[in-house]
C-alpha cells in the first residue's frame, strides 16, 4: 500500500497524507492532470468519480461527482490557485451541486499536492487545510481521512498501467453520460504553443484536414466571446462525374480563457456555409493542460440527445481528429 503516513494536526487544522510510488514525478503528475486517469482513483472504490470539467490552470475549475452503488451522487469542485507542472498544484475543494456551484452549508478546504523525486521513484505529499478545527472535525466525522486513504490505494493500479497520455498516444473517446462525451489527445509543445496551433488560421489550414485529399478554404478563427467562427473543407479531387464534397462548421464563442480553455457552440454547415437543416447544435468545451512532455487537449461535447451523439460519432469524427492531430504532431514536434 503506497500511503506512508496520515497525520491529523489540530494545531493548524490540517490533514497530511504522504504516499510513495515506484514511478517518475512526471508519471505521477499525469495521473492527476488526465481526467481519464483521475477518475479511476479519485473517490472511494464504491463511489467512483466522474470529472466533466478539469481545468489544470491557475483560476481553472474542476467539477466532479461521485456515484454510489445505488446511483446516488455527491458532487464537488476544485478551484486551482497554484499550478507548477509537474511538481505541485493547489486547489480549493468543496461540495457542490451538479452544476459545480459550491454548497455554502459545507466547509471549503485547501488541498496542496507536492510531488518529489525519491530513490524509489516519487513521493506525494497532500496537505488538506481547514478554516478552523471545527471544520476539520466535521469532515473527519464524515470519514474524509479514511475515504481519501481508500481512494489513493487505487492509484497503484493506475500507475502500473501504460500512461495513456504519454507521447505517441492516440485520440481517446470516453462517454461520460448519455449526452456527454470526452475526447483526449496529448500533443507535443507547451500549452501556449498548442493553443496557438488551434487559433492561428494559417497553422490550422496545415493540419486540421481530417483524411488526406481535403483542403480548408474557410478558416475564420476567433477567441472573442460573442463572435462567430466559421470553418469549411472541400475535397481536392472529386469522384468521376460528381461535384467535390464540401462541408463546414460554425458556432459562437461562449467563454474564452487564453491559453487554457475555450467554450463554443457548433453546428454543421453545407458547402456554402449555411447551417444544415435540422442539424444538431453541440456545446464544445476545450481545455489545454500541462502534462509531462507535452500538453493534454481535452474536448468535452454536450449533445442535445443520444441520437445526435450516435449520429455525429458515427461519421468517423474521432478517426478524422486523429488524422489531423498526427499532422499537428509533425508541426509541433
Amino acid at each position: 500500500m503506497p500511503v506512508r503516513t496520515v497525520t491529523k494536526n489540530t494545531d493548524d487544522s490540517t490533514i497530511e497524507i504522504v504516499a510513495d510510488y515506484p514511478v517518475s514525478v512526471g508519471r505521477l503528475w499525469n495521473a492527476f492532470a488526465d481526467p481519464n486517469q483521475l477518475e479511476r482513483f479519485w473517490g472511494p472504490p464504491t463511489y467512483p468519480a466522474t470529472f466533466p470539467r478539469h481545468d489544470v490552470a491557475v483560476g481553472g475549475r474542476s467539477h466532479y461527482f461521485m456515484t454510489g452503488p445505488e446511483g446516488d451522487r455527491s458532487a464537488g469542485y476544485w478551484t486551482f490557485t497554484d499550478v507548477n507542472a509537474p511538481y505541485s498544484f493547489t486547489v480549493r475543494d468543496g461540495f457542490a451541486d451538479e452544476s459545480g456551484t459550491p454548497n455554502p452549508q459545507t466547509p471549503e478546504m485547501t488541498m496542496s499536492f507536492q510531488f518529489d523525486t525519491t530513490d524509489q521513484g516519487s513521493a506525494m505529499t497532500m496537505v488538506t487545510s481547514f478554516a478552523s478545527d471545527s471544520d476539520m472535525q466535521q469532515m473527519v466525522e464524515m470519514g474524509m481521512a479514511e475515504g481519501m486513504e481508500a481512494a489513493l490505494s487505487q492509484l497503484d493500479a493506475v500507475l502500473a498501467a501504460p500512461d495513456p497520455v504519454a507521447p505517441g498516444s492516440k485520440t481517446q473517446l470516453t462517454i461520460l453520460e448519455d449526452t456527454l462525451v470526452r475526447i483526449n489527445r496529448v500533443l507535443p509543445g507547451t500549452v501556449e504553443e498548442v493553443w496557438g496551433a488551434h487559433h492561428d488560421a494559417d497553422v490550422l489550414r496545415r493540419w486540421q484536414l481530417g483524411p488526406d485529399g481535403w483542403s480548408m478554404p474557410v478558416c475564420d478563427v476567433t477567441t472573442t466571446v460573442g463572435e462567430v467562427y466559421r470553418f469549411g473543407w472541400v475535397q481536392d479531387v472529386a469522384a468521376d462525374g460528381q461535384e467535390a464534397e464540401a462541408f463546414g462548421f460554425t458556432g459562437t464563442v461562449l467563454e474564452s480563457e487564453e491559453p487554457y480553455r475555450i467554450v463554443t457552440t457548433e453546428m454543421m454547415t453545407d458547402g456554402g456555409g449555411t447551417p444544415v437543416e435540422d442539424g444538431p447544435e453541440t456545446r464544445n468545451e476545450v481545455t489545454f493542460s500541462p502534462v509531462a512532455n507535452g500538453t493534454l487537449l481535452t474536448l468535452v461535447v454536450t449533445y442535445p440527445g443520444v441520437a445526435a451523439r450516435d449520429m455525429i460519432l458515427g461519421t468517423g469524427m474521432v478517426d478524422g481528429m486523429e488524422m489531423s492531430y498526427a499532422r499537428l504532431d509533425q508541426l509541433l514536434g
